[in-house]
């Protein structure tokens, strides 16, 4: 049996339809930056989340650029960050000209460990960025404690969290901005790269409105030194076209994940661990273990597609050399990229192939 690591298909047969619907819409208005689907989709998102603004931008990267150049952090602050994320959180930090100052994280639900922040944390400190990693929300009760007791800001990367829950509430909200992508493969993709950023502040919305477009408040006249990141109105409206089925792809998921939770037997994998305030959207199902490059090849062998989240960690990345760290700085970041290994988790996924990789681990 064939079973990718990822998907489109059964989404896309879906909503053909409604998706064929979005771009004859935007063709036949021949209006393709910045018109009524960009602002539609930010009015739909942002009342998805739960947050009073909604900005499209270009991609996840942007968004989370944009957000601290808007919150004003550049040269010579700092901003704590999650030493085990993607590349692009860190990325953002420093195009906005601040440094990274990374933090272990908790190695059962590989998001930031809040009980290792303020360890970090300096005069120099102006941010925390925690990720929701893998589509669970970090202990954010700790987190935004922590922001308050020291006077920081927050930026939420919720590039693979889209409608993941904290003790009821939604991830995104609970700093003072929250990015977005929606790369194809997040939860809610697009047909292309775009992003967002959600936040209550509308001064901060209308700077981060500004910044995308050349930093213009409107035509011509230019009031930062702006970027060129905007949502263009295709990606717009098939964003709106998937919108509507977001908790029920979301809601798939978690059925997929509690089977593989329930079936999976085997003494040599570690399952992960589900916070109990969470409500995760699994963008990532990802189990542990000492075996992995093993597991992996046995796994492919059988035809059934993997991925390693993330191999080499940022603090051991080439580019990021210049901060000073070192092998073992991060032992629980080194771990997880030593032991991570990601098994098929997508929308439409059959139950015939769901059991096949369930017995297929048992059987490693």
């Amino acid at each position: 049996m064939k079973i990718p690591f990822v998907s489109f298909l059964p989404m896309e047969k879906e909503l053909k339809e409604e998706l064929k619907a979005a771009f004859e819409r935007v063709l036949e208005r021949s209006w393709y930056i910045d018109g009524a689907e960009d602002e539609a989709f930010e009015k739909a998102f942002a009342q998805y989340i739960g947050a009073k603004y909604c900005v499209g931008v270009g991609n996840g990267l942007d968004a989370l650029v944009m957000a601290l150049k808007a919150l004003g952090i550049g040269r010579n602050d700092e901003v704590i960050v999650p030493a085990n994320t993607f590349i692009a959180s860190v990325l953002a930090i420093s195009y906005a000209g601040a440094t990274p100052v990374l933090v272990d994280p908790e190695l059962e639900t590989f998001n930031i460990n809040p009980d290792k922040i303020e360890a970090a944390i300096t005069s120099r400190t102006k941010a925390i960025m925690p990720v929701h990693l893998y589509g669970q929300a970090c202990r954010m009760d700790r987190i935004t404690e922590l922001a308050k007791k020291h006077n920081l800001k927050i930026i939420e990367d919720c590039a693979q969290a889209h409608g993941a829950t904290y003790k009821g509430k939604t991830a995104g909200t609970f700093g003072d901005a929250a990015g977005y992508s929606f790369y194809p493969g997040k939860n809610l993709g697009a047909l292309g790269d775009a992003g967002a950023v959600v936040t209550d502040d509308e001064e901060l919305a209308n700077k981060i409105r500004a910044l995308k477009n050349y930093g213009s408040d409107y035509k011509y006249h230019h009031i930062y030194k702006g970027n060129n990141s905007r949502l263009d109105e295709l990606q717009a409206a098939f964003l709106s076209a998937k919108l509507p089925i977001l908790d029920k792809m979301n809601a798939e998921r978690r059925r997929i994940a509690q089977r593989y939770l329930d079936g999976i037997k085997n003494p040599a994998v570690v399952l992960p661990y589900v916070c109990a305030d969470c409500v995760p959207v699994w963008h990532v199902f990802a189990v542990r273990s000492e075996r992995r490059d093993e597991l992996e090849s046995f796994l492919n062998s059988l035809g059934i597609g993997t991925n390693k989240h993330y191999p080499i960690p940022v603090h051991l990345q080439e580019c990021y050399k210049d901060l000073g760290y070192k092998e073992g700085d991060f032992p629980a970041a080194e771990e997880i990229s030593r032991t991570e290994l990601s098994l098929p988790m997508y929308y439409g996924m059959a139950d015939e192939e769901i059991d096949f990789v369930i017995d297929s681990i048992n059987r490693f």
